[in-house]
């Protein structure tokens, strides 16, 4: 994956300050945060086992910082 280069800024300047847990990362975000590609975060959400998703409007979703951490923990390995 490929990140452009205001998209890496972002994600710098992001990493500095933890966000709430109910603060929305957009799709791209959530991808780049778990660093996966855009396919990988697709095929993810549409299985059983992806975060709870935030409908941002009908067609942009997101998910909340809370969520991304619950799924990540629920993908732990002992």
């Amino acid at each position: 994956m490929t990140l452009r280069l205001d998209d890496e800024r972002h994600l710098r300047t992001t990493r500095k300050v933890p966000h709430p847990d109910d603060f929305v990362l957009t799709f791209k975000e959530w991808c780049a945060a778990n660093r996966l590609s855009e396919r990988n975060g697709r095929r993810i959400l549409a299985g059983p086992d992806g975060p709870i998703v935030t409908m941002l409007s009908a067609r942009r979703i997101g998910i909340t910082v809370a969520n991304n951490r619950r799924w990540q923990k629920s993908r732990e390995r002992a």
